[in-house]
């Protein structure tokens, strides 16, 4: 019997703590190889060669003598290059640029590509070596290796790079800050087939995600922003003016997440042991399977029966995989609840 086991792509992101003198030296190498696929890809368009290995023959021994890098290095910088042109042109055969001969097709179309000088630069093996036990890190520059760079990443990220890592990592700067997204080959978990009940999922474009249970699942990055948009507008439209006004209206007309239930943040139910549950996006179907309490939020609303909500759809068993005349009896009552709010 042969048993197959699903891989999932996931990218760990740690950050880099350089010290000031190492922190220069990465700098100039990101902007010594984004020089490199500048140039490199100015050679691709003038000579229409934007395959890897016909477009290594035209630029690879002038890359490693006119920016100093080493072997592994040049290869990179002409695999992202070709990788860039690959990307163009699936943009512009799926239209994502405009249609041929807009202004904008032809402004892709008419020069080369060109690099940022803090652009992303890939590192494989042979370039990078990983010390996970001291959190440290060897890096190839154009000063020669450089060891013992510091990084820092939570628990469980060191633990996936330890146990999963595989394939290239990226370097990158943003924001005066350096990080490394390296790539991680981790075995699916296998499917629950023996769920003790289910858990309904509403995907929403307010909310990233609401269970039937109360929980919104929105993100603390988006929570404060929603909160701190709140108090502008509440200063700006004591004092209104036509800037104020016209900034009121783009963040009406900005999706945010509502804020949670009172329900919901004094822990009226618990959330789901992970593995114990089985879920459907977009379903209407509770934890337990038993109707909405009374004192829970009000039918047609999904976890806030705040005007901001919206509110919930129909009850579709085609999306959820159940057939409202064959689902069990606790089931059945919430369908039935659920149409009597609806109608």
């Amino acid at each position: 019997m042969c048993v197959y086991l699903a891989i999932v792509k996931l990218v760990v992101q740690v950050k880099l703590l350089p010290s000031p003198e190492q922190a220069s030296v990465l700098e100039a190498t990101l902007r010594a190889c984004n020089e490199a696929a500048t140039w490199a890809s100015s050679m691709a368009f003038e000579t229409n060669v934007k395959s890897n290995f016909a477009l290594r023959e035209h630029t690879y021994r002038q890359i490693k003598v006119r920016c100093g890098l080493g072997a592994q290095a040049a290869q990179h910088v002409i695999k992202k290059t070709c990788d860039t042109y690959a990307a163009l042109k699936a943009n512009l055969k799926a239209g994502n640029l405009g249609r041929p001969g807009s202004q904008r097709y032809r402004r892709a179309m008419d020069k080369p590509v060109a690099f940022r000088p803090q652009g992303a630069q890939p590192y494989d093996d042979r370039m990078l070596s990983w010390q996970i036990d001291q959190r440290r890190i060897s890096i190839w520059t154009t000063a020669g290796r450089m060891k013992g760079v510091a990084y820092t990443a939570a628990p469980e990220q060191s633990a996936t790079l330890a146990l999963y890592r595989e394939g290239e990592s990226d370097l990158l700067q943003r924001d005066g800050m350096w990080f490394l997204h390296a790539t991680c080959d981790v075995p699916e978990v296998p499917s629950n087939t023996d769920p003790v009940d289910f858990l309904g999922i509403d995907l929403g474009i307010v909310n990233i995600a609401t269970t039937s249970d109360g929980e919104i699942m929105a993100g603390r990055q988006l929570n404060r922003t929603r909160s701190r948009d709140r108090e502008l507008r509440t200063k700006l439209q004591r004092r209104p003016s036509g800037r104020g006004c016209r900034w009121c209206t783009s963040i009406r007309r900005t999706p945010r997440a509502p804020a949670p239930s009172a329900a919901t943040s004094t822990g009226r139910t618990g959330y789901p042991k992970r593995g114990s549950h089985a879920g459907t996006a977009g379903s209407l179907i509770t934890q337990t399977g038993m109707a909405p309490a009374t004192s829970g939020p009000a039918p047609g609303s999904c976890g806030d029966a705040g005007p901001s909500q919206r509110p919930l759809p129909h009850y579709r068993a085609n999306g959820t995989g159940l057939d409202a005349s064959s689902a069990p009896q606790p089931v059945m009552l919430v369908v039935q609840a659920r149409r009597r709010s609806d109608g």
